[in-house]
């Protein structure tokens, strides 16, 4: 840990692969009124994060420091701060997309991004949930509106949104149709897929129908063709948020919806996320913890795209 001036971050002064990422210290930020400086005891890393390292992304050139998941400890807060005192356990996601930072010894958020952590779960678990969860939150219940008894396919389902994406849709009574290469079959019986397809050996198109809800994790030609399986009326929800327009041209032939979303920071989701965790109906599966200093092999090991649930760094 650095003094009480500075910490260390992960950050990266040129785009590219995985060797880009490194050991930096920086002085340590102080909260502006209604922000949090909370110390990072647990940070989730998604998709988003390799390709913002490779490309860019949103946040255009670097240096910047990634990780929008944060579970810790508040450090201090800033003028305004009510919910959170000096020592509380909270977890949330840093506003998306330009809130990151969170691939950090501490990270300042805004209060209303974090909830205190249940007392339930390790930082680690905490650590990988926000940005899967909110995104599947914000996708089945807020977009969809997924209901008991409707039938759901989720792409990917073995992936970090993807495992999340069945829980919540078992939690609200949903029949899950899940996709998976065969080997994640038994896991994804695990977490409650009704049906498992093996996308390399079996076309989605053929094999599901009328469905009224589908998750979308990949994009491209598998947004296209998942509009197909619905029922009249029915809602493909994309993930991807870039793309053709053929994706909306398609759904209004075919009289059914697309969508394409972005996840955006929410307390009221955040407590959405705690009350399934605390119910038992939602847990993260960590596909690998890694020290913050060994971010690299996080990405490396994420970008192979053979990974069961969410990848975690540790800053203790």
């Amino acid at each position: 840990m650095s003094d009480v001036n500075t910490m260390r971050v992960i950050s990266q002064d040129a785009l590219g692969g995985p060797e880009v990422l490194k050991w930096v210290e920086v002085e340590r930020p102080a909260p502006r009124p209604n922000e949090v400086l909370v110390r990072v005891r647990a940070a989730g890393v998604n998709p988003t994060d390799w390709k913002h390292r490779a490309n860019g992304g949103f946040l255009g050139a670097p240096p910047f420091v990634l990780g929008w998941d944060v579970s810790g400890v508040v450090e201090e807060i800033g003028i305004g701060v009510a919910t959170f005192k000096p020592g509380d356990e909270v977890f949330g996601m840093l506003p998306y997309p330009f809130g990151h930072g969170s691939h950090a010894e501490y990270v300042i958020a805004p209060a209303r991004a974090l909830v205190h952590k249940p007392a339930g779960i390790d930082h680690t678990q905490a650590g990988a949930l926000p940005l899967v969860s909110l995104t599947a939150w914000q996708a089945l219940v807020e977009t969809a509106d997924l209901r008991e008894g409707q039938r759901i396919l989720v792409h990917a389902a073995a992936g970090g949104v993807g495992h999340v994406a069945v829980q919540i849709a078992k939690a609200r009574g949903a029949q899950v149709i899940g996709t998976a290469s065969a080997g994640k079959h038994d896991f994804l019986r695990e977490i409650g897929v009704d049906e498992a397809i093996d996308y390399r050996s079996t076309d989605f198109t053929e094999a599901v129908r009328d469905v009224d809800v589908v998750l979308d994790t990949i994009g491209g030609d598998n947004a296209l063709g998942s509009l197909r399986v619905l029922r009249p009326g029915g809602i493909v929800v994309s993930i991807l948020p870039v793309g053709s327009t053929d994706f909306y041209e398609e759904a209004g032939r075919l009289g059914v919806r697309a969508v394409r979303m972005l996840v955006d920071a929410d307390r009221a989701g955040m407590r959405a996320i705690t009350d399934l965790i605390e119910s038992g109906s939602l847990r993260a599966t960590i596909a690998g913890a890694f020290p913050l200093a060994d971010a690299a092999k996080a990405h490396e090991l994420g970008e192979t795209g053979r990974t069961t649930g969410k990848l975690v760094l540790l800053a203790d």
